[in-house]
């Protein structure tokens, strides 16, 4: 697959919540940029409009004008997704370096299949944060995505975290592929031991689309996720889709108070105190 360097076919500012990173400046606003194409071949992609669409239908955007454009908005900072952002890696790189020098973060929304040595080259122009979508088992990965090692994705988790980058994990629950208890309660140990209880961990439920016609998440399903992971340890557990559920806020995981409410994207408030539960004082990982 070739792409063109600075090929952008998706651009907005989007909420941080919409990567989603719950933990990383709750409630700022990132300039958003996607291209197309994808080095994965999942049939039930969400994104499929954009990261299955032919190249050639984007336009020029220049690392300069994108962190231009970033400051004009009062954007917090960058964001790269929408489709793989390491098919745009150099361009990402330039992109980094650049918002660096003017005081905003930059984030990739991946799935981190990649090398290690072009992690490291994004965490020296300057990642700060990531969310991975960690997609099933190896079984699942291997079968519906073109024969994927998901071993090679856990890898980069852990060398982006060790090289102090910000991660936090989503999985699609979809049914019929990962959605069981053995697969949810196997990622969620895998976070736990791998990355640590305090790696936020996002369920979100799937929706028809693209070449998989499996219906949508129950929100039973994503519940149950939700409990797998706290039994497994993790300290926090986030369901996503369900705009108004209260699985969308953050709650003290000494005390059970509730630090930060959101609705969908939105963060209707924050009671943190710094970083500290306002109740019981306990310091809660979020970078403010």
């Amino acid at each position: 697959m070739t792409l063109t360097y600075g090929s952008v076919s998706s651009l907005s500012a989007n909420p941080i919540e919409k990567k989603p990173l719950h933990h990383f400046y709750p409630g700022s606003v990132a300039l958003t940029a996607g291209s197309w194409g994808c080095n994965f071949g999942c049939p039930w992609c969400q994104n499929w409009d954009i990261s299955k669409s032919p190249s050639g239908k984007g336009w020029y955007l220049s690392p300069e004008d994108f962190v231009k454009t970033a400051l004009a908005r009062g954007c917090r900072g960058t964001s790269i997704s929408f489709n793989e952002p390491t098919l745009s890696l150099e361009w990402s790189l330039d992109v980094f370096r650049l918002a660096k020098g003017q005081g905003l973060y930059n984030t990739y929304v991946t799935n981190a299949y990649m090398t290690t040595q072009a992690l490291d080259l994004l965490v020296d122009a300057g990642l700060d944060a990531m969310n991975v979508d960690i997609k099933g088992d190896a079984h699942a990965v291997r079968r519906h995505c073109k024969g994927i090692e998901v071993d090679k994705v856990w890898r980069n988790c852990r060398h982006a975290r060790q090289s102090g980058v910000h991660v936090e994990i989503t999985t699609l629950v979809i049914p019929g592929v990962n959605h069981t208890e053995g697969v949810l309660g196997g990622i969620a140990r895998r976070i736990h031991d791998a990355l640590g209880p305090d790696t936020p961990w996002h369920l979100s439920g799937y929706y028809p689309a693209y070449r998989f016609h499996a219906p949508p998440t129950p929100l039973s399903a994503l519940e149950r996720g939700w409990e797998m992971g706290k039994e497994e340890g993790l300290d926090f557990v986030y369901l996503g889709n369900v705009p108004g559920h209260r699985l969308e806020n953050t709650y003290c995981p000494g005390c059970e108070e509730l630090l930060i409410e959101r609705r969908g994207l939105t963060v209707m408030q924050s009671r943190l105190l710094e970083t500290s539960c306002p109740a019981c004082g306990r310091n809660v990982p979020v970078v403010v």
